[in-house]
């Protein structure tokens, strides 16, 4: 092939939910290709372009290296395939102790409590 849009690339290696989403990174600059920003949704991708955009689902950043195009959108097996993730490691947090998440958006529980003054007296 001689390259395949972007947006349905897109699409196609799971980067994105959906093509209208893609066509929406795009248009906004979120995503560029070899390190130029693409604002057009037609603009192709060819094997072994570097693909960098950001706000895919919560803002996560993505960087991949193009290993291949196809027609149709298959399984995600099929769609870690078509790339290689090049996207560095988030880095630890500043304290070095693990994030503790509150469960059900309720009140944390006492063992979760606990752990949170813990942390917050090692910060202080």
């Amino acid at each position: 092939m001689d390259g395949q849009r972007l947006d349905r690339w897109l699409w196609c290696a799971r980067l994105v939910k959906t093509r209208s989403l893609a066509a929406k990174l795009i248009e906004g600059g979120k995503v560029r290709i070899n390190g130029e920003r693409a604002l057009k949704v037609s603009r192709h991708v060819r094997l072994g372009d570097v693909v960098t955009g950001t706000g895919a689902g919560a803002g996560r950043l993505f960087v991949v290296r193009v290993t291949g195009e196809t027609e149709r959108r298959g399984p995600a097996p099929i769609a870690r395939s078509l790339y290689e993730d090049l996207t560095p490691e988030t880095p630890p947090s500043a304290s070095g102790v693990a994030r503790i998440e509150v469960h059900r958006g309720l009140r944390p529980t006492r063992r979760e409590r606990r752990r949170l003054e813990a942390i917050k007296a090692v910060d202080a």
